[in-house]
């Protein structure tokens, strides 16, 4: 079986290259510590803002581990589930993708709203029920009931990929943990996200082999969500966006709606940041619903080993992220540019780089030449979350945080679906190449428009 011993030697690999880098950042991070005078570390908020960074570093990582562990071990065989399990043409997976990307766009700037005026503490609690219940839906070969569950897995999506950023940014402006420290919990949540990853790859792989099912995972992802209910509900504290916490009677939100809308189309800053979104994020949802077909169609193997593939990717997205805690610890010391403007660089480069690992793909049509450009798409992966999390965090008041960053999810799901629509598998070349396409259209704009603000101008709003 070379093919499968392939991908083996080729997960050893990477883990070796990502256990140096892991040397590489911890001595790089010593030796920039121990260079700091005690005028920078005054700068950087003192030791109590170190003590109130480590202590929010250890309860949003928990929560953070927890709920994307339970995301990733659905990861390998929501496709094969739909397609080799169930026997569902592939047409009809579509169908179930493009349900799950429609509710995730309907519900995007409602979730962000709801997070902002009523607690994004309370929404990511609903996301652990909300995302639990998908899992059931999802072990029931009855499609009415997977488009339910698909309808659940969208909205918790949007919650996933908002409120959890905005309690973060909330939290730590009001534990005084300066800038410096929060691009770091970034990066080790994406670190974080990378490990998990990872061993989520390698379990749901044994999980299928031991079962035999595909359904196994996903009861397996319904019990760690119900655990991060308990440690969010017994850790974390609320918070909310301006005005939040108090009655409303607009359930749907509808002016706070208006003035985030009025806010990002009179900020050509902030539209660039939505358009960066829906470029990079909406490729990345294609890209889950194409590797398997796009690796199967080279290979002799009747049956991919799935789960260790995508631990590896998840390995390549751990080394974007040591990637960026290193490049963001090396160019944001003093006398050089600003956190602001490293961080507008690194989006256009992390954009220009997944647009040349796209194209790679399509070039490259033998299977270990196309294994190694979806490692690099996910090493842009690694870098792209703490990057625009940075962004996103810094160019964003608290007041619309949430209802911006979903709002910034309804363009990106109509590209999703639109592109799923086409008949994504058998137009697979056509697909990548308009992500390619797309990536380098966004990294041109980015350091047209946001690379040049930024380093004219940063006095955003924190």
């Amino acid at each position: 079986m070379p093919n499968l011993g392939f991908y083996e030697v080729q997960l050893l690999v990477l883990a070796v290259i990502c256990a140096a880098g892991f040397v590489l950042d911890r001595r790089l991070s010593s030796f920039l510590k121990g260079k700091e005078t005690a005028e920078s570390r005054l700068e950087n908020g003192g030791k109590d803002g170190n003590a109130a960074a480590a202590a929010l570093t250890r309860r949003y990582l928990l929560v953070y581990a927890i709920v994307m562990g339970a995301d990733w071990l659905q990861g390998p065989y929501v496709y094969s589930l739909y397609r080799e399990q169930y026997g569902f043409p592939e047409r009809t997976v579509a169908v179930l993708f493009v349900t799950g990307f429609l509710s995730a766009g309907l519900a995007a700037p409602l979730v962000g709203v709801w997070a902002d005026q009523h607690g994004r503490r309370k929404l990511c609690l609903v996301f652990c029920i909300t995302y639990t219940l998908a899992c059931v839906c999802i072990t029931m070969p009855f499609l009415p009931i997977l488009l339910l569950g698909r309808l659940l897995g969208g909205i918790s999506t949007s919650i996933l990929f908002s409120a959890f950023e905005s309690w973060l940014v909330s939290s730590s402006a009001s534990a005084g943990v300066p800038p410096a420290a929060l691009s770091t919990i970034m990066g080790r949540a994406t670190l974080t996200n990378g490990l998990v990853a990872t061993a989520a790859g390698v379990v749901s792989n044994q999980l299928v082999g031991v079962t035999g099912s595909f359904v196994a995972p996903f009861i397996a992802s319904a019990g760690l969500l119900a655990l991060a209910w308990v440690v969010i509900r017994g850790t974390w504290t609320e918070n909310w966006g301006s005005g939040g916490g108090q009655a409303d009677t607009d359930v749907f939100q509808v002016r706070r709606l208006g003035q985030a809308w009025d806010t990002v189309k009179g900020d050509p800053v902030l539209l660039v940041l939505g358009l960066t979104q829906t470029c990079f994020e909406g490729s990345m949802y294609l890209f889950v619903f194409l590797w398997v077909p796009a690796l199967q169609e080279g290979s002799a193997l009747p049956s991919l080993p799935l789960g260790y593939i995508f631990s590896a990717f998840m390995i390549s997205m751990m080394l974007g992220s040591l990637a960026y805690t290193i490049l963001t610890a090396l160019f944001t010391r003093p006398g050089g540019d600003s956190s602001l403007t490293v961080h507008a660089k690194l989006s256009s480069l992390v954009c220009a780089v997944a647009a040349l690992a796209l194209a790679a793909s399509v070039k490259y049509q033998d299977e270990k030449h196309r294994f190694w450009a979806f490692c690099l798409f996910e090493a842009c992966v690694g870098m792209y979350y703490p990057v625009q999390g940075m962004l996103r965090g810094t160019l964003i008041s608290n007041e619309h945080r949430a209802t911006l960053s979903s709002l910034f999810r309804i363009p990106l799901n109509i590209f999703v679906v639109a592109a799923l629509m086409t008949g994504v598998s058998s137009a697979r070349y056509a697909v990548l190449t308009a992500s390619a396409l797309v990536l380098t259209f966004s990294s041109l704009m980015t350091g047209v428009v946001v690379v040049s603000r930024t380093e004219t101008h940063t006095g955003h709003p924190q």
